[in-house]
Order: structure tokens, then C-alpha cells, then sequence
């Protein structure tokens, strides 16, 4: 990770500073030079052995010199890059400072001394990386990286949803926007959400946006749950047919599927947990042949970091993970696109609710 770490106390934020522009405070530096050389071959030559099986000979000359430049700016720009599971391999390991799903990486980046967050995923973990990390600056490469979970709620919607049910306390998502953090108790993640849900002490909890990650933790606890209808476009079109088609062809594969998928994916599923279960699942049992029901990037950057294990790719892409590719980070540290800000009054009310997950852990 760039910069050095801080104690655990780092990640209590302090009242921001008067927001002046990035490109203000730091200033443009020159594009680099992009041109496949013998010296971008040999500065990247180490990284390239670490994606050599997912990234055909042939493409490395295009992503290199962006690999090089990004590594290079960001020393320059004392910044750090922040990558998800399922952004692209090159960029997740190869420029990324910091791996892992959204509150690991926000949790992660206010322990860094970095003047500059490079959000490498979408635009909900930007925001979140902004509410832990107030005083820095946060850039998203693509303002456009946006979320189906996110984009499915409104502040507006929580509101209305209090009046129609009022007393009863409301649990949100990660994936949702910091507008609807801010009107919400509590938010929580796809591994601490059965834990936050009792966490409540409330014999009825209101659990956003998620449909099927609001049935998958309902079938846990006897709270009673009430959903919101929104769902991830990727993990809602798998389903529970297509997967024991895999299951017939080869009954020795294992299926581990992330909870967002509807709940009769998750029943025929030998597995399922967030991503980083899913993650510490093949790296601690080392299956032989593995079928990871998520966006298919991650398996790709599993299968980079394990030996032993065949990857099944029923491959969904994120469109929204996609938009940030390695030519966009570069234009970002260059040019300081694009800065994320959150309005003050907000922040703070939508940073409570992250705090009280961070608390509940």
C-alpha cells in the first residue's frame, strides 16, 4: 500500500477542510509518454508474471506503458489506488495499491498517509471512501461508474419508507448512495448483515436495496425483514438451473456464489458468503475445480493469486466496473478527474451510519 500506515485511530475522521479543487492544490503534471519501450518491458516485466496466464502476450504492450506511467504518478502524486474484486485484472494487480471489496478499501485507505484516493470501482465506494477519509482527496476514474443497487433508492424513498413504518429501524446496504446513508440507522455488508440485522434488537428490521440479500439473511434469523426490490444486475441473472447443469456435467465441482444472487442460486450453491469468503474459501480448501458465481473478473484475479484450482467462468460482467480502465486512471492522476465531494451536513450524517457498522464489526 503507498504511504506508510497509521494507527487504528487514523480511521476516525475530522472535520474537513474548505474544499478547494484538486487540480488547484496540486496542480497538472505532463502525460507521460505512452510508447512501448525495452525500458517500460523491463520495468513491467515482474507484474506481466503475475497476469501471464490471464493476459495474452499480444495485449501486454497495450496495457505496459499505462501500468508504468500509473506507477509512476502516483509516487509523484503521493497517491494511492484502490482496486475491487472485479475490476480488471491489470489494474488489480497491477497498479492497485489496495484489494478488496468496498469497506475494506475505504477502511484501508484512511490508515495511509496519501494526499490522493483513486477509486478503482464504482461510484458508491467513492463516496464511501470520502465519508472515512474526509480531508483527502478522492477521485473516481469515470464519474459514470455508477451502481443498479445504488441507483435503485433515493433518500426521498427512506423517508417515505420511516412514515410507513415508523419505529422500526433501517439497515442499509454498502451499496447504496451517501444520500440514502445519511436518512438510515445502520449500513452493513454482504458478511456482516445477518450480525447487523440482530444487532438491532427490533423483532422487524427494514433492510435496503437489496431483494435477495434481504431473503438470503431472512432465511438466518427469525427478525422479520422487510425488503426493498432493487437487485444487482449481475448476480440476478444467474440461476439455480444453470447451475446444476454444472453440477451434472462434473459432480465434483464446487459452486460458492456471492448472497446477492437470488436464493435459489445460493440453496443448490456448496457455498456462499461476500466476496472475500468467497476469496478465502478457494485459497483455504484449494478446490480443484471451482465455479464462482459473482462478476467474472474475480475469478481472474483469484486464479492469479492460487495454484491448483480450475476456474468454471459462467461469466457476468459488471458494465459499471468496467468503465474504469487503465487509460482513465492515468487521465485521473494527471488531469485530477474526477473529484468526489460530498455536502458537509451529509457526510456527517451518513458517515454515522458506516461508523455504527465499523463499531458492530
Amino acid at each position: 500500500m503507498q504511504g506508510h500506515l497509521a494507527t487504528e485511530a487514523a480511521i476516525q475522521p475530522v472535520a474537513p477542510a474548505v474544499q478547494v479543487p484538486a487540480v488547484e492544490r496540486y496542480g497538472v503534471v505532463p502525460m507521460p509518454n505512452l510508447a512501448w519501450t525495452p525500458e517500460v518491458e523491463r520495468a513491467t516485466a515482474h507484474l506481466y508474471e503475475k497476469v501471464k496466464a490471464i493476459i495474452p502476450p499480444v495485449e501486454w504492450p497495450f496495457h505496459a506503458p499505462y501500468v508504468k506511467a500509473i506507477n509512476d504518478l502516483k509516487k509523484e502524486r503521493n497517491a494511492v489506488i484502490l482496486a475491487h474484486n472485479y475490476q480488471t485484472p491489470e489494474i488489480y494487480n497491477c497498479v492497485a495499491d489496495v484489494v478488496g471489496d468496498s469497506l475494506q478499501l475505504a477502511k484501508l485507505a484512511a490508515k495511509s498517509d496519501a494526499d490522493i484516493i483513486v477509486q478503482g470501482g464504482v461510484h458508491f465506494m467513492a463516496e464511501t471512501s470520502k465519508l472515512l477519509n474526509p480531508n483527502k482527496t478522492v477521485l473516481i476514474p469515470d464519474r459514470k461508474a455508477g451502481c443498479s443497487l445504488a441507483e435503485s433508492i433515493t433518500g426521498a424513498d427512506v423517508r417515505l419508507l420511516r412514515q410507513r413504518y415508523p419505529g422500526v429501524p433501517v439497515v442499509a446496504y454498502v451499496n447504496t448512495s451517501a444520500e440514502v446513508k445519511a436518512e438510515v440507522d445502520i449500513c452493513c455488508t454482504s458478511s456482516n448483515a445477518l450480525k447487523i440485522v440482530e444487532s438491532m434488537g427490533s423483532d422487524r428490521v427494514i433492510f435496503l436495496p437489496d431483494q435477495y440479500l434481504a431473503k438470503n439473511v431472512q432465511a438466518q434469523t427469525k427478525v422479520q425483514i422487510i425488503a426493498w426490490k432493487g437487485a444487482c444486475e449481475v448476480h440476478e441473472r444467474f440461476t439455480a438451473e444453470e447451475l446444476l447443469r454444472y453440477k451434472a456435467d462434473d459432480p465434483s465441482i464446487q459452486i460458492i456464489a456471492h448472497p446477492e444472487c437470488p436464493p435459489e442460486v445460493v440453496a443448490v450453491s456448496d457455498f456462499a458468503g461476500s466476496t472475500a469468503a468467497m476469496i478465502d474459501f478457494v485459497k483455504t480448501r484449494k478446490p480443484k475445480r471451482v465455479l464462482m458465481v459473482t462478476e467474472c473478473s474475480m475469478a481472474d484475479n483469484v486464479a492469479t493469486e492460487t495454484t491448483g484450482t480450475e476456474f468454471v467462468r459462467p461469466c457476468n460482467l459488471c458494465p459499471h466496473m468496467k468503465r474504469i480502465t487503465l487509460p482513465k486512471i492515468l487521465d485521473s492522476l494527471v488531469y485530477l478527474r474526477e473529484e468526489v465531494t460530498i455536502d458537509p451536513l451529509l457526510a456527517e450524517r451518513a458517515r454515522r451510519s458506516v461508523e455504527r457498522m465499523i463499531e458492530v464489526g
